[in-house]
């Protein structure tokens, strides 16, 4: 069932005097030389572009002289390591995870997956797992959790677990929950265990469809996502997990639940109901409508619901201002902002809502159109060199978008007259490399 876990004990022994693993060296100015960089995935290819890895100016919202990392001919989804050294891309064509090398910016290598995923983490600069629900394992339903080793670019294990869809880690990676499709359980994984043979710990149940989890700061409790009915099960709602004793706790009920963050003691909750979904409050021709609900995990109750475009929320990311981005795919999309002379409303798949207004009910639609399939907020050193600005890189419908935190709209400026990156082709995500 499991692979040999030799390579993977030569992981987690390396020493940091790899290239990419810095080791108190002195950063060295990258190739594009610039100093805030941000990587944009751009997945079609054209006689007048070529598929790969866009590197932005984040200062100015600029493409790099040197704009392209070559990787794949599909790239999508990324995920980029806590030091940031490391980009995990995957390619939708070949169901391959390209290991770009952000300090070089070049691929690093490519390492092949038994079928495509959705979901993935990279816990460090040295490992990487995958979830992929469709993988082969002898004796065993189809779905697994690869195990990467991002140094050497390979698979160190292939971990049985059936239908795996999603997976999270905590911040260290030394627990991982991994969520499978249309099952009222999760499976917790121990990466420190995969030379015994059983990295999985338990399958825990009592849960209702539960897609995601966010872990509290210390790792000790996770907040699991139930689906519910939005996913073919019987109610929303948010529930506790003991990381130590693997304790369930009493499920919080919200109107739905795909994704989530937490910011200090308050977490954002966010998904579409399949039905009490009206869009009571917003002026808009969309007939059903999202929901965003708010707890306070001291009380562990709901302190506030504001409505929110529909769709599959799987999207969602703060600014250093508390400007909350709520993404969605498969949303009401309403009018075309393609059109020579865009008219009436317009709507898409993002909400924006203002944390820092106590019991703000209302969240901001822009006017978009598209999924939304990347989210990364920056902040960078100031025009006018007081303080600094703050902006979100949003990939929506294909395009690179710039919103000024402050006003949550397009960003408008010398440098970015319209608030969109021109970038031949399709965005599908957007990760920062460097923060000022």
């Amino acid at each position: 069932m499991k692979k040999s876990a030799l390579s993977w004990l030569a992981v987690i022994t390396l020493s940091c005097s790899l290239v990419y693993c810095g080791g108190g060296k002195k950063k060295t100015s990258p190739p594009s030389g610039l100093s805030t960089r941000v990587f944009a995935s751009q997945s079609i290819s054209s006689l007048t572009a070529t598929a790969g890895i866009v590197i932005i100016n984040g200062q100015y919202d600029t493409l790099a002289h040197a704009p392209h990392i070559i990787v794949g001919t599909a790239p999508g989804y990324m995920e980029i390591s806590p030091q940031r050294a490391v980009l995990m891309v995957f390619d939708s064509a070949t169901n391959n995870i390209d290991v770009v090398n952000t300090q070089t910016e070049v691929l690093g290598g490519t390492i092949a997956l038994p079928g495509p995923t959705i979901s993935m983490v990279a816990p460090s600069n040295l490992v990487g797992y995958v979830a992929v629900p469709s993988a082969p394992v002898i004796g065993f339903p189809p779905g697994a959790l690869e195990a990467l080793n991002l140094a050497n670019y390979s698979v160190t294990a292939s971990i049985s677990v059936p239908n795996a869809q999603y997976v999270v880690s905590n911040a260290g990676g030394s627990q991982l929950l991994v969520f499978s499709n249309d099952s009222n359980s999760l499976s917790v994984v121990s990466p420190l265990l995969l030379n015994t043979g059983s990295p999985v710990t338990a399958t825990v149940a009592g849960f209702d469809r539960p897609v995601w989890a966010v872990f509290s700061g210390d790792g000790t409790t996770a907040y699991v996502m139930n689906c519910g009915p939005q996913c073919g099960g019987t109610q929303a709602s948010v529930q506790t997990l003991n990381m130590t004793t693997l304790a369930v706790g009493t499920p919080v009920p919200v109107d739905a639940a795909t994704i989530a963050l937490l910011s200090g003691s308050t977490l954002y909750v966010a998904g579409t109901p399949p039905v009490n979904n009206p869009c009571t409050g917003q002026v808009t021709a969309a007939k059903t409508c999202g929901r965003l609900d708010i707890i306070d995990i001291n009380s562990m109750t709901v302190t506030n619901k504001v409505v929110i475009t529909d769709g599959y929320h799987d999207r969602i990311d703060m600014s250093a201002n508390g400007q909350l981005f709520v993404g969605s795919y498969d949303c009401t999309n309403i009018g075309n902002i393609n059109a020579v002379t865009p008219t009436g409303e317009i709507r898409g798949c993002l909400s924006i809502y203002n944390t820092t207004i106590p019991g703000n009910r209302s969240a901001i639609i822009p006017p978009d159109n598209g999924d939304v399939t990347g989210l990364q907020s920056i902040s960078r050193p100031s025009e006018t060199n007081v303080g600094s600005d703050l902006v979100e890189y949003v990939a929506e419908g294909g395009n690179l978008r710039v919103y000024n935190t402050l006003t949550d709209a397009l960003l408008i400026d010398y440098y970015n007259e319209t608030g969109t990156i021109t970038i031949t082709g399709q965005i599908i995500d957007v990760k920062a490399v460097d923060f000022f």
